[in-house]
């Protein structure tokens, strides 16, 4: 967290408002992590501008720490509220929670370079987030902005209003069940890649067996379709090889537009036929099989995703 002041900055909306860009993507990032979702992720970022823009800049000593405890606040609002209505979900079912997928973060395989492996080893995979979702509000602020940002325990705690010593037991509570909750993944991107090669061309032939021999036998599907779609393609959680794999030939039509992408920094796929996001994967993988598949499938937030770039060309067709 930097340590820029603010005292003696002079006034001008124009300078305050540069100072604040400066941390705009450290503070998306701390927003994406605490709440899954690109879009709540930039209004929780500007309802810190808006907070900022409404305080006396002379009275803040540290811009950078102060930004993040107030977006942190912000996020814990947004995470309470969601938990409240997930209390009395409106189809009288708690299916849709159970299979929900965060907002992915898309960029083009082929863009991958040793400079940008390294950022793409700091981004967070869809696996973790869905760990990450079914923690209390408080234990997930505590976890993030402790864990992942370095945030000191004194800082965090009048966000949470508790003891310091307090919010030091929540971060531990939700490191324990991060740690034996989250899956581990093949961190090796060409072996990522050689497999969701030989998923899609097992998808693509229909060939059921090949589809078998790619998933592990617990394997875990989540297919978040959103609330308002139905019939086959509703949202759902499907554990088990054979049952993963005849999932997959369902929809193996899919699999002809497919494209292999880099999904939270790890390689996954996109069905963007014509440009328009139609589904988003991304996969855990063990010694050479899946592990667990995330699907997001929603149309009304893949609405607000773009396609990424082209990828390597497939010569496979």
């Amino acid at each position: 967290m930097t340590g820029e002041t603010m005292t003696g900055s002079g006034s001008g909306s124009e300078e305050l408002a540069e100072r604040f860009e400066k941390h705009r993507g450290h503070l998306r990032a701390v927003a994406y992590r605490m709440l899954g979702s690109l879009t709540e992720a930039e209004d929780a970022v500007q309802e810190a501008w808006l907070r900022l823009s409404r305080t006396d800049p002379d009275e803040i000593q540290n811009l950078g720490g102060w930004l993040t405890t107030v977006t942190g606040r912000v996020c814990l609002d947004l995470l309470r509220s969601r938990a409240a209505r997930r209390e009395e979900p409106v189809g009288g079912t708690h299916d849709t929670y159970d299979a929900f997928v965060p907002d992915p973060v898309l960029s083009p395989l082929s863009h991958l370079d040793p400079a940008e492996e390294v950022l793409q080893a700091d981004s967070v995979g869809l696996a973790l987030l869905v760990v990450l979702e079914n923690l209390a509000p408080d234990e997930r602020l505590a976890f993030v902005l402790h864990d992942m940002f370095a945030v000191p325990f004194d800082d965090i705690a009048p966000i949470v209003e508790r003891t310091p010593a307090a919010t030091r037991q929540l971060a531990s509570r939700a490191r324990r069940r991060v740690r034996g909750a989250t899956p581990s993944t093949e961190p090796d991107l060409g072996r990522q890649k050689e497999v969701l090669d030989a998923f899609l061309a097992a998808s693509r032939a229909g060939d059921f067996e090949a589809l078998l021999g790619l998933l592990h036998p617990d394997v875990v599907l989540r297919a978040d379709s959103g609330e308002l779609v139905r019939g086959a393609a509703v949202s759902k959680v499907v554990q088990g090889a054979k049952s993963v794999a005849e999932q997959a030939l369902m929809f193996a039509r899919f699999a002809r537009s497919a494209e292999l992408v880099l999904v939270n920094g790890t390689v996954g796929m996109v069905n963007a036929p014509e440009g328009r996001v139609r589904s988003v994967m991304a996969v855990t993988i063990t010694d050479g099989r899946i592990t667990g598949m995330y699907i997001l499938a929603d149309p009304e937030r893949l609405e607000r995703l773009e396609a990424p770039g082209p990828t390597e060309p497939d010569t496979r067709r």
